[in-house]
């Protein structure tokens, strides 16, 4: 018997449809249009956005050569896809902000676990052309938002990674910090030293965990202009009511966040507790080619979240069934009249009332309407509300 690949699994699930529903309207309430990237990319987009030192890169990318000689992969997330879109359609050079939302598939070669597997998926917002602080907090709003209209409890962490004045400074502190630490350290911090020291401070290690809490922090080193937009994104998010904690050491996994960083954290799904995760990454378009413009967007992992998703078990929709095949057409023809209000089903297949009955009472539907050789001369249908 085939089965699906290792980590890969079909889905049934009515949450994932609500999720999708839920962020697509709220998306769409703040202003986002939708865009939909090609799953298959440039394997050089993700190493010259994502980073070289990141164990996206390293231990889990789909990567291969297709037949026409060209090193692709399937997207291990969104955020990369997007700006390359961006760039390639020249939204760049126009001067109106672009906002864009979407939901897919991603695929990253790792150990399967429960909530995350090699092909998930994820919805994400980018918005690019905006620099102030109240993008953050509009962007923050939104994810916010979707959690409550998911009726799922959170909790919010939000940092500051500074900017190009005072990164570097802050980089050598912390590179000397680590430098005195390195053989207590792991492999993978010891290279990360000389690739990018910022990426220690999100080791899984919990003996690097326990090093790198005594590190100096980047919020004790932001320049004037960083300092005031972190104290405003604080303020903004107290005016809104959305509730938060300072992590000092969230730098989220991917090289290209500056400023604003931010998870949203579940204690219902065990160790891996994130649930989305984002910040801002002016120097992205750049990065990637483009003219430098300013970017800010998060991502929501949908299997992650889904076990915290609750549906309401109430009756929905009318099933239609006939007991003599002549009353089929007549029954054919109302639905399609019907379903421009509501869910109709029509069962095919000529049953007994009860048999009728007993599968609509199975299908979990709310009203029936059943035509059988009496109904059928007084055009009429048996009723019942279930």
């Amino acid at each position: 018997m085939i089965k699906a690949p290792r980590g890969m699994k079909d889905i049934f699930d009515p949450r994932f449809l609500k999720i999708f529903d839920v962020t697509r309207k709220i998306a769409e309430n703040y202003g986002f249009d939708y865009i939909e990237t090609p799953i298959l990319e440039e394997t050089s987009l993700f190493k010259r956005s994502v980073g070289e030192s990141s164990d996206i890169v390293n231990k889990e990318m789909y990567q291969f050569i297709d037949k026409g000689g060209n090193d692709v992969c399937l997207r291990p997330e969104g955020t990369a896809g997007v700006v390359r879109s961006f760039i390639e359609h020249k939204f760049d050079r126009q001067a109106t902000p672009k906002r864009f939302w979407y939901f897919g598939p991603m695929f990253r070669y790792e150990r399967p676990q429960k909530g995350r597997l090699r092909e998930f998926h994820q919805f994400g917002v980018e918005s690019f052309g905006v620099e102030s602080i109240y993008e953050d907090i509009n962007i923050i709003a939104l994810a916010a938002d979707i959690f409550d209209e998911l009726k799922i409890d959170y909790t919010l962490k939000i940092n500051s990674l500074g900017c190009p004045e005072c990164m570097p400074k802050y980089k050598e502190t912390l590179v000397e910090f680590l430098n005195f630490h390195k053989n207590e350290l792991c492999e993978d911090c010891q290279r990360r030293i000389g690739q990018n020291p910022i990426r220690t401070l999100d080791c899984k290690n919990k003996n690097c965990q326990a090093i790198l809490k005594n590190a100096p922090k980047i919020t004790d080193n932001l320049c004037e202009n960083c300092n005031k937009d972190f104290e405003n994104l604080k303020e903004g998010l107290n005016n809104l009511g959305i509730n938060f904690e300072i992590d000092k050491n969230l730098v989220r996994g991917l090289d290209y966040y500056t400023k604003t960083t931010f998870e949203f954290i579940s204690n219902k799904i065990g160790a891996q507790s994130a649930i989305a995760g984002g910040g801002r990454y002016d120097r992205l378009v750049e990065f990637l080619g483009g003219k430098a413009t300013a970017g800010v967007g998060f991502a929501i992992g949908i299997e992650r979240i889904m076990d915290l998703v609750e549906i309401e078990n109430e009756r929905k929709g009318i099933y239609m069934g006939a007991i003599i095949a002549d009353a089929l057409p007549i029954i054919m023809k109302k639905a399609k009249n019907l379903r421009k209000e509501t869910k109709v089903f029509v069962e095919p297949n000529i049953k007994s009332l009860k048999a009728h009955l007993k599968a609509a009472d199975k299908g979990n539907f709310k009203k029936v309407l059943i035509m059988g050789e009496n109904e059928l001369r007084e055009n009429t249908f048996f009723e019942k509300e279930l």
